[in-house]
Order: C-alpha cells, then sequence, then structure tokens
C-alpha cells in the first residue's frame, strides 16, 4: 500500500471566503447569505444535470423564452431552483432571469438589498448531447428608495459588486468575481461543498485560441473578417491562433479565462444588435474578464458601460 497525501484540514470554501471578504469590508452578510443559497441551486442544478437521462429531464418543454429560444425541461427546472433559493436567502428584492418576460419582485416580507439576474442555464441547447453548460449571474445593489421595481435592474455593469458562473462540465466549478478579483472553487461531492481550488486568477496576455460561430461568416463585418483572418493567417509568420467553438457561453468564456485568447459574439442579419444578453449573460463575463485583467467590449465601448434600456437588451460581445 502507498501513502495517502494528508487530509487538508484547513479547507477554504465558499462561505468561508465570502464571510472573510465581508468581514474586511465590514458588510452586514447578507452578500454570504445571497451566496450560499446561491450555491444550494447549483448544486442541486448540477446534480440534476448528471441525472438529466435517467430523471427524463431531456428535451423539450414546449414553449419557447422571451428570448425566441426552445425552453428544455432542464431549463425550467433550473430557473425554479435559482428563483426559489434567491428568495429564501432573505438577499434580494429584485430577480431578473433570461426564462421571465418580467423582472420578479420578491415578496415584501423576504426583501433584502440585492438585484440578481441570471441565466439558469447557459447553453441549454446543448443540454441533450452533454455539452459542458453553466449558469450565470451578476449582483448589483438596489440603489432607488422607491419600492423594487424593474428599474432597479437597470443598471450598467460598472455597478456590479459581484458576478460570476457555475460551469457543468468534467466537474462542477463556480468562478466568482468581486471587487478583489477572480477566485474559483470547485465542487467536491464527498463533502458537498465548493472548495477554493484557484486564487486571484489572471488571464493571459497573449492567447493562442479565437472562439466564434463561424456558420456566419458571410454576415461578419468587414473590419471582422480581416480581424480573423490575420488570426488564422499571421502577416508576420507567427503561429496561427487555433479555433475552438463549443456553442457554450460558460465553456467558452472559461477556456478563454484559463487559456487566453479571445471569444467573439458579433451581431449578424438574425441578431444585427447582438443575440447575448447584457444584463445576465455579457455584463456578469464582463466582469470577470476585466477582474482577471482582460478587456470585454462590443467593438464601440466597453461592455460594463451600456446603460441596458430593457432587462432583456442585447449587445455583440468580444
Amino acid at each position: 500500500m502507498t501513502d495517502q497525501a494528508p487530509f487538508d484540514t484547513n479547507i477554504v470554501t465558499v462561505t468561508r471566503f465570502v464571510m472573510e471578504e465581508g468581514r474586511k469590508a465590514r458588510g452586514t452578510g447578507e452578500m454570504t447569505q445571497l451566496l450560499n443559497s446561491l450555491c444550494t441551486a447549483v448544486k442541486a442544478i448540477s446534480t440534476a444535470v448528471r441525472k438529466a437521462g435517467i430523471a427524463h429531464l431531456y428535451g423539450i418543454a414546449g414553449t419557447t423564452n422571451v428570448t425566441g429560444d426552445q425552453v428544455k425541461k432542464l431549463d425550467v427546472l433550473s430557473n425554479d431552483l435559482v428563483v426559489n433559493v434567491l428568495k429564501s436567502s432573505f438577499a434580494t428584492c429584485v430577480l431578473v432571469s433570461e426564462e421571465d418576460k418580467h423582472a420578479i419582485i420578491v415578496e415584501p416580507e423576504k426583501r433584502g438589498k440585492y438585484v440578481v439576474c441570471f441565466d439558469p442555464l447557459d447553453g441549454s441547447s446543448n443540454i441533450d448531447c452533454l455539452v459542458s453548460i453553466g449558469t450565470i449571474f451578476g449582483i448589483y445593489k438596489k440603489i432607488s428608495k422607491d419600492d423594487p421595481s424593474e428599474k432597479d435592474a437597470l443598471q450598467p455593469g460598472r455597478n456590479l459588486v459581484a458576478a460570476g458562473y457555475a460551469l457543468y462540465g468534467s466537474a462542477t466549478m463556480l468562478v466568482l468575481a468581486m471587487v478583489n478579483g477572480v477566485n474559483c472553487f470547485m465542487l467536491d461531492p464527498a463533502i458537498g461543498e465548493f472548495i477554493l481550488v484557484d486564487r486571484d486568477v489572471k488571464i493571459k496576455k497573449k492567447g493562442s485560441i479565437y472562439s466564434l460561430n463561424e456558420g456566419y461568416a458571410k454576415d461578419f463585418d468587414p473590419a471582422l473578417t480581416e480581424y480573423v483572418q490575420r488570426k488564422k493567417f499571421p502577416p508576420d509568420n507567427s503561429a496561427p491562433y487555433g479555433s475552438r467553438y463549443v456553442g457554450s457561453m460558460v465553456a467558452d468564456v472559461h477556456r478563454t479565462l484559463v487559456y487566453g485568447g479571445i471569444f467573439m459574439y458579433p451581431a449578424n442579419k438574425k441578431s444585427p444588435s447582438g443575440k447575448l444578453r447584457l444584463l445576465y449573460e455579457c455584463n456578469p463575463m464582463a466582469y470577470v474578464i476585466e477582474k482577471a485583467g482582460g478587456m470585454a467590449t462590443t467593438g464601440k465601448e466597453a461592455v460594463l458601460d451600456i446603460v441596458p434600456t430593457d432587462i432583456h437588451h442585447s449587445v455583440t460581445t468580444f
């Protein structure tokens, strides 16, 4: 028999991490309550994803959501889970989901000070073929003195106090960005806790991968076409960029965070303003990337500077 590695008796869970950060900031503890509740939903979704075939959760629920995507059974389950745990955290007042046309106003007896925008199951079109999918979230403070309303969610990404995503892949990972940086937590199924595995993550200054759906190449702006060509065939004869595209934003952005490179989702004839939604897709990911030392832009302005006009506002993103 061989000696086993000693058991870590000083593990940093996401709860411990957020409590320590809150203590430094002299916080009220509401953020810890919120993120603990969100982690509960992520764990439940992770379990549902892994047993979806057995539990008959594959397939279409029979409707389309407000963004025009077909709603899958796991979409419905994931949305219900996130909404219910966030309400029961007693830390939120307004919830915005990709799956709901209007913002959800939390009942007065359960209200807190945070506004949460989320995509409960990003990449759900890939569910049936077992491609990595995820949950995206962005957290704002309510800034108006009025009763909570949909308008409280119409804040630029610069106002985010925390954002991140969960990736359901070969393992379940939670990537959390707060004011002091980006940290990655892996779900340990043995103890049911998210454990800190990468602290203060920074994106590489130069990558070697571009991520783009080139099926829409005929609709690309000429400048984008030229840029992609230069990545494929560098004028200085340096090594070309490789192409990787999963079709799940969480998976593609996470790979970009880990390996460097660029993720692109430009406009096309079908979606002239871009397809990705600002509040619960682009802003949270832009916040993560910027906190990791990267950059997120529409090609004309920083994603985080855009003031949304609608909770389902869509933009291009690079």
